[in-house]
């Protein structure tokens, strides 16, 4: 089985800037919501943000489940 490496991204929310690791899956997923909904990646976390600022790395892979369930929260 192959190890699924974290990956970094960068992103600047509310004025301060912030790195999450999440698994390229999660970001591959993200990116296509994000554009499915004619926005970047980064208002898209930042949305996500909004609703669940204590960990964002737990709120955006939460929301990716969501939205792959049908529950589509924000």
């Amino acid at each position: 089985m192959q190890k699924n490496h974290l990956m970094k991204k960068s992103f600047r929310l509310s004025g301060h800037a912030t790195s999450v690791a999440l698994e390229p899956i999660f970001w591959d997923i993200l990116a296509r919501i994000a554009e499915h909904r004619h926005m970047t990646l980064s208002k898209l976390v930042y949305e996500i943000d909004q609703c669940a600022p204590r960990n964002l790395a737990s709120a955006l892979r939460v929301y990716v489940v969501n939205h792959l369930s049908g529950n589509n929260l924000i």
